[in-house]
């Protein structure tokens, strides 16, 4: 088993359920134009030989991933911050493979708890390491549609069509951006700049989420639709992908406190 991957890939959070419900509940948007957000494809990588872990027939299952994840900063960061939520996830990985479950089910184990704890740190870190998270998964997002539009609608959208392995198809550069963007954040939203959410930002959030949905309505009508229920989006594969690169791209268009708090509402419960 290729362990740097296996972590790697229960790092990618499948984000876009979670920041639809929250919205909705918000109410920040209207039943005509409802728009689920997606902060999509929030991933580490670290630049590492992966073939590391074949250099050693004798290394243990425990060894093996134990060597993953010290090759990986932002679980390394982890360690640093909760080391008993590290010591938890590694423990679960390592039960759920002497039950004999796959790689996939480990995956899947490791995904919620990580977006979990990048939610909750995203709310805490400053403006400028919030907006270089977005501008990494927006740039992820347009490497993934260059190779294919139905790659593209599978990295965002993965319970519908089943999902992709972004690893094997995204830029080296894209995905170092992505990892050290991830680890300024997290270390960030502990130091002593952290951020606290304020009603203000609560509300002009709210008024440039509605603002963009409407500017958008003329250019994507009803296939805005798909944001709201992704399986509209089956057989519009490139519409999709278009219509969550633009919604992101309006969003870091805005001054930088603006877009990193509607990122950082976008994310929260």
């Amino acid at each position: 088993m290729d362990w740097t991957h296996i972590f790697l890939a229960g790092y990618i959070g499948a984000v876009l359920t979670a920041i639809a419900a929250s919205l909705r509940k918000k109410g920040w948007i209207g039943r005509g134009g409802a728009i689920a957000l997606a902060l999509a494809g929030i991933v580490g990588w670290n630049i590492i030989d992966v073939h590391y872990l074949n250099r050693s027939a004798k290394q243990n299952t425990e060894q093996k991933i134990d060597a993953a994840i010290a090759g990986m900063p932002i679980y390394q960061v982890l360690k640093e911050q909760e080391p008993q939520k590290f010591q938890q996830i590694r423990a679960q990985v390592l039960a759920m493979l002497k039950a004999g479950q796959s790689e996939q089910q480990v995956i899947d184990a490791i995904q919620p708890q990580i977006l979990a704890i990048q939610k909750s740190r995203i709310a805490f870190a400053p403006d400028e390491q919030v907006v270089a998270v977005m501008q990494a998964s927006v740039a992820q997002i347009a490497a993934v549609q260059k190779y294919s539009d139905d790659a593209c609608y599978r990295f965002l959208f993965p319970a519908v069509k089943g999902g992709i392995n972004p690893t094997n198809i995204l830029p080296q550069s894209i995905l170092l951006q992505r990892i050290e963007a991830d680890v300024a954040m997290m270390r960030s939203a502990y130091g002593p700049n952290r951020h606290i959410i304020t009603s203000e930002e609560r509300q002009i959030a709210q008024r440039n989420a509605q603002r963009l949905v409407q500017s958008m309505t003329p250019q994507y009508g009803q296939h805005l639709q798909i944001l709201s229920d992704p399986r509209k989006g089956i057989g519009n594969e490139k519409i999709a992908c278009e219509i969550y690169k633009a919604l992101w791209s309006n969003v870091l268009s805005l001054p930088k406190s603006e877009a990193a708090g509607f990122i950082r509402m976008a994310l929260a419960d």
